[in-house]
C-alpha cells in the first residue's frame, strides 16, 4: 500500500457568498498532532550564530578565494571566533552612528564574507537588515533606500557609485555608506558633498568605541525586509520576523533528520545564490547553526564551476536554471564521447534508475557504477557533494531524475516563496516516488487548495487542483507600508500564493502553473504557459524559451534562445555558412528549431492549440542585466513583452500571412 505523507485536519468548504470552494486542510504526517513547535531558547537568528561560536570557535566559517594578479588562489578562511570578534566591532560601529534597535541597515552586493558579517552585526543589535539584489537598477535602489528608511548601507565597492547617485534623490534617512572593501578619495569627497560619511571596511571597525549591551530580542521582532520584484517589476517589502527565520531553519533541520542527512560541523556549503533571496538566507542560517563552513564564489558566472571544484563543498543549492545547465553540459560531453562510453553510461543509468524506482536508497542503488561511471560527474562538483537542494521554481522531472541518478548524492526539491520564508513543501530525501513533486507540506504549515472555476481548477475533484493557500509559523507578517497588498493575499487567515498546485495520491504537491501565467486565447482555450515552456525546454536544442499568446489571437508564438551547437550542426548538415546571428536569422533554421520544438511538445502530449506557430531565434540569453529574468532566472513576462514587442507583432503578422519571419 502506498504511504501517504499528509493528514487531513480540516474539512473542505463549498463555494458560498461569492467565495470559491476550497479543499480539505492538510498537514505533514510529521505534524499530525500539531504544527512543530519552535525552541523556546532561540529568540532570533543571532542565537544560531552565537551558539555556534561557543560550541565550535575554531571551525572554519567564511571562506573566499584570494585573487592576486588576476588569478584566484585557494580558499582562505575566517574561523567562527574571528568572525564573531569582527561582527561585534561592526555592531558597535552601527550603534555609534546612532542607529538604534529596530532601525534599518541595507546590504547591497554579491555574496561574500562581509555580506554575512554585516547581517550578523545587525542581528546582534536587533537591527533590521534590508538586502538589495546586486543586479538592481538605479530606480529600484533609490526606491528601496527611501521606502525602507535605510540609515547605513553596506555596499560592494563596485556599487558605491550607483548608491551615491540614488542618495541624491532620497537623503532623508541615510547617514553613511560602508564599503565591503576600500573607498577611493574621490568617492569619499562625493559622499561628503551629499552630507554622508563613507567608510572602508577596515575604517568602520574603529568607529565603534563603546561595547553596547546587546538588546533583548523577541521572536516577533522584524529580522529583515526583503524586497521582491518578482515578475511584475513592482518592489514589495516582505516583512520577515525572527520567528519565520527560526521556523525556516528548524524545518530544514527536521526534514533532513528524517533521512539522516542533517548538516554537521564538517560540512561545507557553496554560496552563490543571492543572499538577498530568502532561499539562500535560510540555508546559510541553518549551516551557521550547525557550525558548518560557507565558501563564496568570486561573483563571476564564468568561474562558478571552477570555484566549486576548488572549494569541494558537501552541500550545493541550485535553482532549475543552474541544474539545467549542468544537465546540458554533461549530456553534451556524453554525446561527444565514443560509442562504447555512451552505451556504458546508458546501461549504468538504466540499472541505477531501476533500483531507485524499487526503493533502494542513493548509496545502495549502484555502488559499482557510482564508482566507475558517475564519479566523474561528482568530481565536476568538487568530488565531496552529498546533498543537493533545489528551489525557487519546480525542477523539470527529467532533470531531477538525471541528477538523482548521476550525482552520487541525495537531491531534495522544495517549493516556497519569500512570503513563506523559503520552503513550505519539501520532498523527502531517498523517497524516489516523490520525483516530479515538491513533496508534502513542511511541519510548520498547513495547506489547502482553493478552486479557480473560470480556469477549470476544482479543489474538490478526484484530482484536486487549485491555488495553493498556506497558514502557519513560517509566513511573513505583511508587505512593508502596504496594508492594501497584504489584505489582497491574506483572506480568512490564509495566504494565497498565486501558484497552482495538484495534490498527488501520496499527499505530495505538484506545482502545475502560476495563476498569473494562465491566459485565454481568442477561441476560449486556456493556456498554462509555464507548463508549455517546461515541455519545450526538454528539447536539447534550446537554452531558453518564452511562450506568448495574445488573447485576441488563436495561436502561440515564442522567442527561443537556441543552443549554439544545435545551430552549428544544422548549418553543417545543410551546407550553410555564416556566424551564429546570421544562421539564426535564416528562415530554414528557424523552421527547423520550431518543428523540433513542436515534435517535443507532441511527444509530451501537448494539444494542438499549445503548439508554436512562429518563433524568433534570439542569439543573446535572457539576462538579469536587461531586466528580462529575476535573480533566480524566472521569466519577467511584462518586461519580455515590452522588449520584444516589435518582434512579437511581426511574428503574428507573418504567421497570419503565411510567410516566414
Amino acid at each position: 500500500m502506498e504511504e501517504v505523507y499528509t493528514v487531513k485536519v480540516g474539512e473542505a468548504t463549498p463555494a458560498a457568498g461569492g467565495k470559491p470552494s476550497a479543499g480539505p486542510v492538510y498537514r505533514s504526517i510529521y505534524a499530525k498532532d500539531g504544527l512543530m513547535q519552535l525552541p523556546e531558547d532561540i529568540l532570533s537568528p543571532w542565537d544560531f550564530f552565537s551558539g555556534a561560536v561557543k560550541k565550535c570557535p575554531k571551525n572554519k566559517m567564511l571562506g573566499q578565494r584570494q585573487v592576486s594578479e588576476g588569478k584566484a588562489g585557494d580558499y582562505e578562511w575566517l574561523m567562527y571566533e574571528q568572525v564573531y570578534q569582527k561582527v561585534m566591532k561592526i555592531g558597535s560601529a552601527i550603534r555609534s552612528l546612532g542607529v538604534e534597535p529596530g532601525g534599518h541597515c541595507g546590504i547591497y552586493g554579491s555574496n561574500c564574507p562581509e555580506w554575512v558579517m554585516a547581517m550578523q552585526a545587525c542581528n546582534s543589535q536587533g537591527i533590521c537588515y534590508v538586502p538589495l539584489y546586486d543586479t538592481l537598477g538605479a530606480n529600484a535602489v533609490e526606491f528601496i533606500l527611501d521606502h525602507a528608511e535605510i540609515s547605513i548601507a553596506f555596499v560592494q565597492e563596485s556599487k558605491i557609485k550607483s548608491v551615491l547617485s540614488a542618495v541624491q534623490k532620497c537623503r532623508a534617512h541615510i547617514k553613511a555608506i560602508v564599503s565591503f572593501g576600500d573607498v577611493t578619495i574621490e568617492l569619499k569627497r562625493e559622499a561628503e558633498q551629499l552630507g554622508l560619511s563613507c567608510f572602508s571596511w577596515e575604517e568602520f571597525y574603529s568607529v565603534g568605541k563603546e561595547n553596547y549591551e546587546l538588546p533583548k530580542k523577541q521572536k516577533d521582532d522584524i529580522c529583515t525586509i526583503m524586497y521582491t520584484s518578482g515578475t511584475t517589476g513592482d518592489p514589495k517589502g516582505v516583512i520577515i520576523t525572527n520567528r519565520a527565520i527560526i521556523a525556516g531553519v528548524m524545518t530544514t533541520e527536521h526534514l533532513l533528520k528524517v533521512t539522516d542527512k542533517v548538516i554537521v560541523e564538517d560540512d561545507s556549503y557553496f554560496s552563490y545564490l543571492p543572499l538577498a533571496h530568502i532561499f539562500d538566507q535560510v540555508i546559510e542560517n541553518y549551516c551557521i547553526s550547525k557550525g558548518a563552513s560557507i565558501g563564496f564564489w568570486q561573483g563571476d558566472i564564468r568561474y562558478l564551476m571552477e570555484d566549486v571544484r576548488v572549494m569541494k563543498p558537501t552541500v550545493f543549492c541550485g535553482v532549475p536554471r543552474v541544474y539545467d545547465r549542468i544537465y546540458t553540459g554533461i549530456n553534451q560531453k556524453i554525446q561527444s564521447g565514443g560509442m562504447i562510453a555512451k552505451h556504458l553510461f546508458q546501461y549504468a543509468y538504466n540499472y541505477k534508475l531501476g533500483n531507485l524506482q524499487k526503493g533502494l536508497k542513493q548509496h545502495e542503488a549502484s555502488p559499482f557504477f557510482d564508482k566507475i561511471v558517475f564519479s566523474k560527474i561528482k568530481e565536476g562538483l568538487g568530488g565531496r557533494i552529498r546533498l543537493l537542494l533545489s528551489g525557487a521554481a519546480p525542477l523539470p522531472r527529467h532533470i531531477e531524475e538525471f541528477m538523482r541518478v548521476t550525482s552520487c548524492s541525495v537531491l531534495v526539491q522544495g517549493y516556497g516563496l519569500t512570503e513563506s520564508c523559503a520552503g513550505c513543501f519539501t520532498s523527502i530525501a531517498n523517497v524516489f516516488s516523490m520525483i516530479g513533486t515538491v513533496g508534502p507540506p513542511v511541519p510548520t504549515i498547513e495547506a489547502r487548495l482553493e478552486s479557480i472555476a473560470e480556469m477549470g481548477y476544482d479543489a474538490l475533484s478526484n484530482v484536486p487542483r487549485g491555488e495553493i493557500c498556506l497558514r502557519g509559523h513560517t509566513l511573513f507578517s505583511g508587505y512593508y507600508k502596504r496594508p492594501d497588498l497584504t489584505e489582497e493575499v491574506f483572506l480568512d487567515g490564509w495566504f494565497h500564493t498565486g501558484d497552482i498546485g495538484e495534490w498527488q495520491p501520496d499527499g505530495t504537491m505538484k506545482i502545475i502553473d502560476r495563476k498569473k501565467n494562465i491566459f485565454k486565447l481568442s477561441q476560449g482555450e486556456y493556456v498554462a504557459v509555464e507548463v508549455l515552456e517546461s515541455a519545450y525546454m526538454q528539447s536539447p536544442l534550446v537554452a531558453s524559451v518564452w511562450v506568448y499568446g495574445n488573447s485576441f489571437e488563436s495561436f502561440l508564438v515564442a522567442v527561443v534562445v537556441p543552443e549554439k551547437q544545435a545551430i552549428d550542426d544544422w548549418a553543417a548538415l545543410n551546407n550553410k555558412a555564416g556566424d551564429f546571428a546570421e544562421l539564426c536569422d535564416n528562415p530554414k533554421a528557424r523552421m527547423y528549431i520550431q518543428d523540433e520544438l513542436n515534435k517535443t511538445g507532441q511527444k509530451l502530449g501537448l494539444k494542438g492549440f499549445e503548439m508554436l506557430k512562429a518563433i524568433h531565434l534570439e542569439t543573446v540569453p535572457f539576462s538579469i542585466e536587461k531586466d528580462l529574468v529575476t535573480p533566480t532566472f524566472k521569466l519577467k513576462r511584462p518586461q519580455l513583452l515590452k522588449y520584444y514587442k516589435d518582434c512579437i507583432d511581426q511574428l503574428y503578422k507573418d504567421a497570419k500571412a503565411g510567410t516566414k519571419h
